[in-house]
């Protein structure tokens, strides 16, 4: 049985019939060299018929899956949902690289309540949530520093008193019940959850568990709940007889508070 020719055989014919052509017609040998041109022909057609083949067996390359990067918004929103109270930007950034991918820059943040109330006040409610400030419940205005979803009820939204150790306790029971579904070397999340237990009496030390942490921290929390619940409720109660439109969502101004103020 005779060996199948292959691609590499096929170019060696062709120099050689190319050679021996160039040498036929040198030296004005016709007939020869009418013979070697028609024997390199018919090599080129079939060295066109291995090269198609080839590249009928050929495989594409795998493309790599580039996943489509989330916008600064939606990764403060799967932050903030993640915890369901509101929270200030380092938290928010924490959250975030513990249990998400990619990176959420801290100078982004910055501007990113200005721009939610712009894009409000441009198109209100055309989207289906906005990144919004807290409210404090003495006076209805923006909260510094802390952020919150606008799909989120009143009561959640205003921030009394106690409502930041509320608020801590909370996160610290929500980010312990999503370590306990992590695996063991989940240590950006674990490094977050021992973070919470440094602040929370008796949740630190060396047999620190998600389960530990969120039991303590539930503890604390029914100590302080009641109280906070009904500050909150009571603020949300005149927030709706107060705030209007982007007021309800992004907090009375400066200039709405004196004006009330005046009147009184």
């Amino acid at each position: 049985m005779s060996e199948p020719i292959t691609i590499e055989m096929l170019e060696r014919q062709i120099d050689r019939l190319r050679g021996e052509l160039r040498r036929a017609a040198t030296t004005g040998d016709r007939m020869q060299a009418r013979a070697l041109r028609a024997e390199l022909r018919q090599a080129e057609h079939a060295w066109d018929d291995a090269l198609a083949d080839l590249e009928d067996q050929a495989r594409p390359a795998p493309q790599p899956v580039h996943k489509p990067m989330l916008s600064i918004r939606e990764q403060v929103h799967h932050a903030l949902t993640l915890l369901t109270v509101p929270a200030a930007p380092k938290l928010i950034i924490a959250v975030h690289d513990a249990f998400f991918p990619g990176e959420l820059v801290a100078a982004r943040l910055t501007s990113l309540r200005r721009d939610e109330e712009r894009s409000f006040r441009v198109q209100p409610f055309g989207r289906p949530y906005y990144l919004c400030p807290a409210l404090t419940a003495d006076l209805l205005s923006p909260a510094r520093g802390l952020l919150a979803l606008s799909t989120w009820p009143l009561e959640t939204r205003v921030v009394g008193p106690l409502s930041a150790r509320v608020d801590f306790l909370i996160g610290a029971i929500k980010v312990a019940q999503r370590v306990a579904q992590l695996p063991e070397d989940a240590h950006d999340a674990r490094r977050l959850l021992w973070r919470f237990a440094a602040s929370i009496p008796g949740a630190g030390g060396a047999g620190i568990t998600p389960e530990s942490v969120a039991e303590l921290a539930q503890a604390e929390l029914d100590v302080h709940l009641d109280a906070d619940t009904a500050d909150r409720a009571a603020a949300a109660i005149r927030a709706q007889e107060r705030l209007d439109g982007s007021e309800a969502l992004f907090g009375a101004r400066l200039q709405r508070l004196r004006r009330t103020a005046s009147k009184a």
